[in-house]
C-alpha cells in the first residue's frame, strides 16, 4: 500500500507485476463473498488499486489505448497533446462521447482489470457494504480516478457506474456520512460523473437535490468542507447548465438561497466554495425562461 504511492515509476512498476493486480482483485471478491468487506486486508487492497488508477489513462502505454480503443480510422491532427490516447483534436475529443467502444474482454488480465467493468461494480459493492471510511473512501477515490480523463475510457466508466450498474444510490449515500473525505470524495466523484451530458438527467433526477441538501448555509470554515462544497456547485453548473428542467429541480430544492449566501464574501480573497457559487449562479442566469421564477 505504501509502494503504490511512490509515485508514476512505482505505480508503473506494480502494473506491470505478473499477477499482482489479478491477486488484490481475487481477494477482495472473496471477501465481498464471504461477507467480510470491512476487515483490514480488503481495505489495504483497495486502496492500492486506488493508488495505481491514479492518471492510468494517462500512464497506460500506448500500445495498450491503441488496441483496446483506437479500433477505427487513423485520425490525423495538429493538436500535440501528449496522453494516453495519442494525438487527437479537440474536436475528436467531443466527438468520443458518441463513438461506441469495443466489448471488454470477459476475463481481464492484469492492468486491464483496472477499468473492467467487473472491479467497477466491486468498489461499488464495497461503497454499500463496507463501514470502514478508508475503504469507502478509496472505492470512491478509485472511481473518481477512472473518471477524471477526457477519454473514451473515463466515459465507458461513468456510463458503467451511472447506467449499467445502478451506482448512484450506493454514491448518494455516501453523501450523507459524516466523515469529511468521504463525502468529499463522493461529490469529486459525481463531478466527474455530471460532466457526461448524456448521463446528467439520470444523475439530476438520483442525486441533485441530495447535493442542494448538504450545501451549507454559508461558506464554510474548514478547507475540506469549502473543497466540498465548491465541488457540490461545480456539480450543480454541469447539471443545469443546459438544462431548464434540471434547474428548476434545483430551485425546487430550495437551492438558490443557499448558493446566493454562498457566493457572496465578506473577506478580500474569494474563497474556492464563493467562486463556484458565483459562477453556479451566473450560469443559472442564462436561462432567460426561468427569471421570473428567480425573481419571486
Amino acid at each position: 500500500r505504501n509502494m503504490s504511492s511512490a509515485g508514476p515509476e512505482g505505480r508503473k512498476k506494480m502494473r506491470e507485476c505478473n499477477g499482482l493486480i489479478d491477486s488484490l482483485v481475487y481477494y477482495i471478491q472473496g471477501a465481498i463473498a464471504d461477507h467480510e468487506p470491512n476487515d483490514k486486508a480488503t481495505e489495504n487492497c483497495v486502496c492500492i488499486l486506488h493508488n495505481l488508477s491514479y492518471q492510468l489513462e494517462i500512464e497506460l502505454p500506448e500500445s495498450y489505448a491503441q488496441s483496446i480503443y483506437m479500433r477505427r480510422r487513423n485520425i490525423s491532427s495538429n493538436d500535440k497533446t501528449p496522453g494516453c490516447f495519442g494525438t487527437r483534436s479537440r474536436k475528436v475529443k467531443e466527438k468520443q462521447q458518441d463513438t461506441p467502444l469495443p466489448e471488454e474482454k470477459s476475463n481481464p488480465r492484469g492492468v486491464e482489470s483496472l477499468w473492467h467493468s467487473t472491479l467497477i461494480r466491486i468498489y461499488l459493492s464495497l461503497i454499500a457494504k463496507s463501514t470502514r471510511n478508508y475503504t469507502q473512501e478509496a472505492s470512491l477515490g478509485a472511481l473518481q480516478n477512472l473518471t477524471a480523463g477526457t477519454g473514451p475510457m473515463p466515459f465507458a466508466v461513468a456510463r458503467t457506474v451511472v447506467q449499467k450498474a445502478n451506482g448512484l444510490p450506493s454514491i448518494r449515500t455516501m453523501l450523507h456520512v459524516s466523515h469529511p473525505t468521504v463525502k468529499k470524495t463522493a461529490v469529486s466523484l459525481l463531478r466527474n460523473l455530471s460532466r457526461n451530458a448524456s448521463l446528467q438527467s439520470d444523475i439530476a433526477r438520483e442525486v441533485l437535490p441530495d447535493l442542494v441538501s448538504i450545501l451549507p448555509e454559508s461558506v464554510p470554515a474548514s478547507d475540506i468542507a469549502c473543497e466540498t462544497t465548491a465541488s457540490i456547485c461545480y456539480t450543480l453548473y454541469n447539471l443545469t447548465q443546459n438544462s431548464s428542467h434540471n434547474t428548476r429541480l434545483l430551485l425546487s430544492a430550495d437551492g438558490l438561497p443557499k448558493i446566493i449566501t454562498i457566493s457572496m464574501n465578506d473577506s478580500n480573497t474569494f474563497s474556492k466554495a464563493s467562486r463556484a457559487a458565483s459562477v453556479l449562479l451566473y450560469s443559472l442566469w442564462s436561462h432567460t425562461d426561468l427569471h421570473s421564477a428567480y425573481k419571486k
